[in-house]
């Protein structure tokens, strides 16, 4: 009875017309909507954000907004929104990453941020006491969701896919040199074993090394960024990267929880997929 009952529920009137909205077709108005750049009020990263916003942003008209303005506009499908939000996940009891996420005015807006229709959303740095790594590389991060959209714009199984997505184009990076961060280096594996698993072409550097590559555009140079909570716990996550340092293209996307055997960073896992494309 439950199995007819259920078939019931979707036998509809033969003038009834279903309407489904996909992802593409739900921003097909992207380009030509204002984005709102929503500020934070804090001055030194609003700063920043508007200096990156300026250099790179050329997927959509956009104007700067506070989040006072924000709330009242928020309801209006005239704008999209870019914003940075905090993200708590089940085990965490504060806040831990700071997120920037690209949403849609209007659907949902009126139950919060986390309610709005989502276009991409990317992980930007810890939310308290952060390296500092993110003002170097924001700019490839607005560039990461400014691609994305376009390829959701384009196709909804991209569209639908997540940043995973990029992970498909890894096998780009098989000809040029791969810099990880000594930092961004999961110390729960140890160096020297890591070290031992990786390819050619595949270094390790300090940090102040890589960041500098990443700010001069290194040719054929792909560099690793991880983003974790300052003061992670088992249960909180850490987002793993490779970004190009010349395109900004994103070569690689992973999360893992963090527990007392897997800490913050890349995993001996990570490098032997990262390696079996080379």
């Amino acid at each position: 009875m439950a199995a007819v009952a259920a078939s019931i529920l979707f036998i509809l009137p033969a003038d009834a017309q279903m309407k489904i909205t996909t992802k593409k077709a739900k921003l097909s108005d992207f380009e030509t909507k204002t984005t709102k750049v929503v500020l934070t009020g804090n001055s030194i990263d609003d700063e920043t954000l508007k200096a990156e916003i300026k250099a790179v942003w050329t997927i959509s008209p956009y104007e700067f907004c506070t989040l006072e303005e924000f709330e009242n506009i928020k309801s209006s499908t005239n704008y999209y929104f870019l914003m940075t939000v905090q993200g708590q996940f089940k085990k965490e009891s504060v806040p831990g990453i700071d997120f920037l996420t690209l949403v849609k005015g209007g659907e949902g807006s009126e139950n919060g941020v986390g309610e709005m229709y989502e276009v991409v959303t990317v992980p930007y740095k810890a939310s308290t006491a952060s390296s500092g790594r993110e003002t170097v590389y924001l700019g490839a991060l607005l560039d990461i969701i400014q691609d994305y959209t376009r390829k959701a714009i384009s196709s909804d199984f991209k569209g639908y896919t997540g940043l995973t997505l990029y992970n498909t184009a890894l096998g780009k990076t098989k000809t040029k040199d791969i810099l990880f961060s000594v930092d961004d280096l999961s110390p729960s594996v140890g160096q020297a074993t890591i070290k031992d698993a990786m390819g050619n072409g595949m270094l390790i550097a300090e940090e102040d090394e890589v960041d500098s590559k990443f700010e001069n555009g290194a040719t054929n140079t792909v560099v690793s960024y991880i983003v974790y909570p300052s003061d992670a716990m088992v249960g909180s996550y850490c987002f793993k990267m490779l970004i190009d340092a010349e395109n900004h293209d994103l070569y690689y996307f992973k999360k893992h929880k963090i527990s007392a055997k897997q800490a913050p960073g890349f995993l001996l896992s990570d490098v032997k997929v990262i390696k079996a494309v080379r």
